[in-house]
């Protein structure tokens, strides 16, 4: 090659060295900027609320919802048609079985039946005059067997009208309390109108539902507890007396009816009640609110908070562990962890969803889920 040919071609080498050496530094300088950029994106620190796991007594209850009755109600209402001569009662007065409340005019039947008790009265004589005669023989067996027959149908007339005297008072079946009076003095009465209705409040009965997969907590004889808003802050016992003997194919419930004293007539018909019926012994639960257990297609978890190391201003670093627990039975707003957690752990209770396991969190226990294992009695 010529010596002079040598000199341009260095200087092309080093333009395309420089070039390539240009492109590679800056390909470099590109990754390096990407890593610190994806590096900066990375999962800051997120803010959660937690709360520690505690173990609780906790014993096995079922809700169920129900009414308050009247252990017994009627409607009066008169057997026959009449117009009203005498009321004796007032609305919402307290009664006992077999006073009088109501009376119709009987007067016609009264005279009609002094006609019948009069007939009954001579039909006697007859009898005894003439089972006289026959005891002489002055007549035959056959009249006095007549007279006999004609003195039973005469008595049968007196009790029949007497019946028809009584249908014309309305009296109380059972002691309680009575309601509203619907009818007033001189008012024609027809038969079967109602007067007034009549409860006996004490004791009540409560008649509730419960699920068939807890229809084995429910015996005849069992004390449950049960709550209404109409007197907040009580609870009453009441007792089983009696058990529907199939389930609703509807609702799949069995209807139940228990007995609670109500002396101070505290408790009303149709008042909305929640029965709370326990099972067994008490039992021992770690717990946890409701709202710290996230639930999904692959079973249930839970973030429990710890410490890994210390961060850059010497502060605790925390980091959170996504674990699977066994849940158990519920209560209120809290749920029992059969397994995965330990008493005293920390648990978010806030801030879940934007968790991931190892993500650092920053805790603020300003605000709080409920975690009351009593549920609140609807105003219904």
């Amino acid at each position: 090659m010529a010596k002079g040919s040598t000199k341009p071609m260095i200087i092309m080498l080093v333009i395309v060295g420089t070039i390539v050496g240009g492109v590679v530094g800056f390909q470099a300088f590109k990754n390096k900027m990407i890593a610190q950029a994806i590096k900066g994106q990375g999962n800051p620190p997120q803010t959660v609320s937690t709360t520690v796991a505690q173990e609780t007594t906790w014993q096995q209850t079922v809700e169920a919802l129900g009414s308050f009755i009247a252990s017994e109600q009627a409607s009066l209402s008169a057997e026959v048609s009449g117009l009203v001569t005498a009321i004796h009662f007032d609305s919402g007065q307290k009664v006992r079985a077999g006073q009088r409340l109501v009376e119709l005019n009987s007067a016609p039947l009264r005279a009609q039946l002094a006609q019948l008790e009069a007939q009954a009265g001579l039909a006697a004589l007859n009898l005894r005059r003439d089972e006289a005669q026959l005891r002489v023989n002055a007549i035959s067996r056959s009249v006095v067997d007549n007279d006999r027959a004609t003195l039973k149908s005469a008595r049968a007339q007196v009790v029949a009208q007497k019946a028809l005297i009584a249908q014309k008072t309305i009296i109380a079946p059972f002691d309680g309390k009575l309601g509203i009076r619907q009818v007033n003095l001189g008012q024609y009465l027809a038969a079967g109108s109602p007067v007034v209705t009549l409860q006996k409040l004490d004791p009540m009965e409560v008649d509730f539902t419960v699920p068939q997969n807890r229809i084995d907590l429910v015996k005849v004889g069992v004390t449950v507890k049960v709550e209404t808003s109409s007197v907040p802050g009580q609870t009453f016992d009441a007792i089983v007396t009696a058990i529907e003997p199939q389930v609703d194919p509807a609702t799949r419930s069995l209807k139940v009816r228990a007995r609670v004293a109500n002396p101070d007539n505290a408790l009303l018909p149709g008042v909305f009640a929640v029965v709370h019926v326990t099972e067994g012994a008490p039992r021992q639960y770690v717990t946890l609110p409701n709202a710290a257990v996230a639930y999904n297609a692959y079973g249930a978890t839970v973030f429990i908070v710890k410490q890994d190391g210390k961060s850059a201003d010497g502060k605790p670093k925390l980091t959170v562990e996504q674990r699977f627990v066994t849940t158990g039975p519920t209560r209120g707003d809290q749920v029992a962890i059969v397994k995965g957690v330990n008493a005293g752990e920390t648990v978010v209770s806030g801030g879940q969803l934007k968790l991931r396991n190892g993500s650092t969190v920053i805790i603020n226990n300003s605000v709080q889920p409920s975690d009351n294992p009593n549920r609140q009695v609807p105003n219904s």
